[in-house]
């Protein structure tokens, strides 16, 4: 965590001054790039979850792969792009 403390420097500077120099001192000290970072930041999924998708996608290319067999889908070769 940062801290970040400003004081008033002399007695006539003005709420406004130091408020300006406070922002600047956040905005130097990259607090908030952090917490925008974290903010739209995706958990990481569950094994469960991960699991599913696995078996879910290994049971589509079975299916397609069985298709292709059957030759109710033309063999597709992808070609690179250059």
């Amino acid at each position: 965590m940062i801290v970040i403390e400003v004081k008033k420097e002399s007695a006539n500077e003005s709420n406004l001054s130091i408020i300006k120099r406070f922002s600047r001192r956040v905005q130097s000290s990259g607090v908030i790039r952090q917490l925008k970072s974290k903010r739209y930041a995706a958990r990481p999924k569950s094994d469960f979850k991960r699991k599913r998708e696995t078996l879910k996608r290994i049971g589509r290319r079975a299916e397609i792969e069985y298709l292709r067999k059957l030759g109710k889908l033309p063999d597709v070769q992808h070609q690179k792009p250059h």
